[in-house]
């Protein structure tokens, strides 16, 4: 991968690292992207004749997917004002947690939040992420949930056009 290529903000970043620039992409998206563990990382790297240590990978996610998110969210294309927003529960490496998410009516991911409770207050943050990033929708269609309800309607409180919304029995 070719060094133009990559945003400006990671460059800086990417410069002070020690090892290849493809090896470090390429484990850093492996790992986001696919349930591989960073000893999985460790040896497929090691296979590939590099001798990456399984912290490192971890220093190079944690270092790098903030500003892999805010470079990417840059290219993220408009979402509908129209939204159908829903939680499910997921177990990451360790324990349960919800993850919330929302979709357009186009079927357009509008964002997602991983949260270890499921309450008004994990919902209002989720809404808050949500619009900062897309803009406040016009209609919000979401299930019986009393937190979700609640939470919107805290927000909704503090506006002037208030977001309609709509629950459904799903």
């Amino acid at each position: 991968m070719l060094r133009k290529a990559v945003p400006a903000g990671l460059t800086k970043v990417l410069m002070r690292l020690h090892y290849p620039l493809d090896v470090i992409l390429l484990c850093v998206r492996r790992y986001v992207a696919h349930s591989l563990s960073l000893r999985n990382l460790e040896e497929m790297m090691a296979e590939r004749g590099f001798e990456v240590d399984h912290s490192t990978v971890h220093r190079w996610v944690i270092k790098l997917m903030p500003l892999f998110e805010k470079a990417f969210r840059k290219h993220k294309r408009p979402v509908a004002k129209s939204w159908r927003m829903d939680e499910t529960y997921v177990k990451d490496s360790v324990e349960w947690k919800y993850l919330y998410r929302a979709v357009d009516k186009a079927g357009q991911a509008v964002d997602f939040l991983l949260r270890a409770h499921r309450d008004k207050a994990a919902a209002r943050r989720y809404f808050e992420k949500a619009i900062d990033q897309n803009g406040a929708p016009e209609t919000v269609t979401m299930d019986k949930s009393g937190a979700n309800l609640a939470a919107l309607q805290g927000i909704n409180a503090e506006r002037e056009t208030p977001i309609k919304i709509r629950q459904v029995n799903i």
